[in-house]
């Protein structure tokens, strides 16, 4: 996992925990290029000149992980489950975050909450959060993930970076991610494997459903089940994506099967580059 953090790729990781926290500093005269979005318009519109907010970076930023031990993760090839993936970007993040010197928490839910740790800083806790993340074995095999949310809103008082990892198997939590998004700045991470898009055509098979703990025989080679399969999963992701969009929230989807380094290095760089401009509000 060090190897991981301080290699160059990864090393990318790091900006993403450098000026995400912003706080109200001072007002000045706007210059032509300054972006548009920073001008205070209440204090403009008293007639003396256009102003613009400037903005300090907040140092003590948190930075706090729900990740989903659900069944649902528990999909995929060997050593490239969901869950396997969720726990790797999680690790790798929490030790960027933690030599930036940012604190770091984290919350994994199933439908109820599997392990709690408080958001701390030092790479003493950040190598112990790693261990109690790869060491957990979930108590449940559902997915609640309005509850995480809650659960979030309620041991987080100020403003942190939140990520969100998870394949979204799940129904009711877009009221509370709505919620979370007004409060926290939200990365939400869309795990999901190619099963759940593209079965291949095998005929009459038996699949399990870890959640429910059931077993149903479905004809995979059927063009209509192909159909509703892909359907679902697409109008899933749509509107999740919709949801983090008009709530200001960034959304990732990662294919489980593919290297996710580059997705996130993309991720992190347009953030930095949207920062640089603080919002008008």
């Amino acid at each position: 996992m060090r190897k991981a953090v301080t290699s160059e790729r990864h090393g990318n990781f790091h900006s993403v925990f450098k000026g995400s926290g912003l706080e109200f500093d001072d007002l000045r005269l706007y210059q032509y290029g300054d972006d548009v979005r920073a001008i205070d318009w209440n204090t403009s519109a008293k007639g003396h000149g256009t102003f613009i907010k400037i903005f300090k970076e907040d140092k003590e930023q948190t930075a706090f992980f729900l990740l989903d031990v659900s069944a649902s993760q528990q999909v995929g090839e060997l050593k490239k489950l969901k869950i396997d993936i969720a726990k790797e970007i999680c690790g790798v993040l929490t030790l960027s975050a933690i030599q930036e010197a940012t604190r770091v928490g984290l919350l994994c839910f199933s439908d109820r909450t599997e392990r709690y740790i408080r958001p701390s800083d030092g790479m003493k806790h950040g190598y112990s959060l790693v261990s109690e993340l790869y060491k957990l074995v979930p108590e449940s095999i559902q997915t609640s993930i309005a509850d995480a949310i809650l659960v979030t809103l309620n041991v987080l008082r100020r403003r942190s970076l939140v990520f969100i990892i998870s394949d979204f198997i799940d129904d009711n939590y877009h009221h509370n991610l709505k919620a979370l998004c007004r409060k926290h700045d939200v990365i939400v991470i869309h795990l999901y494997d190619m099963r759940e898009t593209n079965l291949p055509s095998l005929g009459i098979i038996p699949l399990y459903d870890a959640e429910k703990q059931r077993t149903v025989w479905v004809n995979t080679s059927s063009k209509q089940y192909q159909e509703e399969m892909s359907g679902r999963f697409k109008k899933r992701s749509n509107e999740l994506e919709r949801i983090c969009h008009q709530n200001r929230a960034d959304y990732i989807a990662i294919n489980t099967q593919e290297d996710y380094v580059p997705a996130l290095i993309h991720l992190f760089k347009v953030r930095q580059y949207s920062k640089t401009a603080a919002p008008s509000s």
